[in-house]
């Protein structure tokens, strides 16, 4: 009872705060001497602070307002993708304390050595957090491909070239303290928590994000919850076929959505003479890829320009699917969509007005993501701090030892 009061208090605070301890008891049903101390203990793990007096404008003594702290508590979130691993580190407020990515060839690497890397970043990161007195409540991993979270094994990831890969146990055997727990997550899903939490579209119930790296991921916000499906493989909107007679994607189905929209098909109609038969040319940093491409739509390459119409043409196509299908407010771009919004969104605007259901079509709106590449590994930090506020008396700060 003790352990789910603490959870409760903490939980008000977080979405609540400031508030004094007599809000806190008359808005959770408790009494105030358990408040009282449920508070005291979440001060003790560094959870909660004061920040001062708070004046209600009435006669009498001020109360002390209570925030949520959290500084000295961290969430890790890691995503490997197809030519970069990211890493961003919060802290339970959701203050970013590290934000980094490095350019990867995971595709060509394989998983060993992917997972290696991976670990040094994790590693690197972890020591980084050290010294600014934070301590770690968990790492959560994204990967772009089919996740069992119970395990944490990559059941498939087609552009990866992975298959039943078991990241969480590989990890657990790095340099990593094993009392951090470790998750992994499709990398989409974990980018629409992130929007829905931190984004553009921020509080909007039901939506669809769309994430275009070299692959194409969808996550799905339906009534304020992320729909998972039976297995959690729900949101795999890549690998819906658009054109049975289309190109063999990597999954091993012909004419799927990302064939048509992802990053790679982008590459090879805008920029043919760098994406054929060049492996080194397109396995690169997705902002390097968007630069070059940006560069020659600036020299008045008119191939830019058609390939960026026939993409949006393909993402419409797509939309009016996934809007007749879940009926969504919005839909959010990330990833190189975000970047090349402006010229994407008219023609997926008509290629939906033509194709999706009118009434749901009509009152559904593209919208470009700001979170940029990271919003998978930020959705990823945001569900260890979604655990540690759902159970706050597992986490124990880690003082620093004293120097000889």
């Amino acid at each position: 009872m003790r352990r789910s009061n603490l959870a409760l208090v903490l939980r008000h605070i977080s979405g609540h705060g400031p508030c004094s301890r007599s809000a806190v008891a008359v808005e959770t049903g408790l009494n105030k001497t358990t408040v009282t101390s449920l508070v005291s203990e979440l001060q003790a793990r560094g959870l909660v602070k004061e920040t001062g007096p708070q004046h209600a404008g009435s006669v009498g003594r001020p109360s002390v307002a209570l925030v949520l702290d959290g500084s000295r508590v961290g969430a890790l979130g890691v995503e490997v993708n197809v030519d970069y691993i990211a890493a961003i580190a919060t802290d339970l407020a959701g203050r970013v304390l590290i934000d980094r990515r490095i350019s990867f060839d995971a595709m060509g690497s394989g998983p060993e050595r992917s997972l290696d890397e991976l670990a040094r970043v994790i590693e690197k990161t972890l020591a980084d957090l050290e010294p600014l007195g934070v301590t770690p409540a968990g790492i959560t991993v994204a990967v772009p491909g089919l996740v069992d979270t119970t395990d944490g094994t990559v059941v498939v990831a087609p552009n990866l070239g992975w298959r039943g890969v078991k990241v969480a146990e590989r990890l657990s055997h790095a340099d990593i303290p094993g009392d951090i727990p470790i998750g992994v997550d499709n990398d989409a899903n974990l980018a629409a928590l992130a929007e829905y939490t931190f984004g553009v579209a921020a509080g909007t119930s039901d939506l669809v994000y769309l994430t275009g790296e070299v692959g194409v991921g969808g996550g799905v916000i339906s009534g304020g919850r992320l729909l998972g499906g039976a297995d959690g493989f729900a949101g795999e909107v890549g690998h819906v076929v658009v054109d049975p007679s289309g190109e063999a994607c990597r999954c091993g189905l012909t004419g799927c959505w990302e064939t048509k929209v992802g990053l790679a098909a982008l590459v090879r109609m805008a920029t043919p003479d760098r994406a054929y038969g060049m492996r080194s040319q397109i396995v690169r940093d997705p902002e390097e890829r968007l630069a070059e491409i940006e560069q020659r739509r600036a020299e008045g390459d008119p191939r830019v320009d058609t390939a960026v119409a026939e993409v949006g043409a393909w993402l419409g196509i797509g939309a009016a699917m996934l809007v007749n299908l879940f009926n969504p407010r919005v839909i959010v771009l990330g990833g190189y969509f975000a970047r090349l919004a402006d010229l994407l969104i008219p023609a997926a605007e008509r290629e939906l007005a033509r194709l999706g259901m009118s009434g749901a079509a009509g009152r559904c709106r593209f919208v470009a993501s700001d979170l940029g590449f990271g919003a998978a590994s930020r959705g990823a930090a945001g569900v260890v701090v979604e655990r540690a506020l759902s159970d706050p008396a597992n986490i124990e700060i880690r003082h620093p030892q004293p120097s000889a």
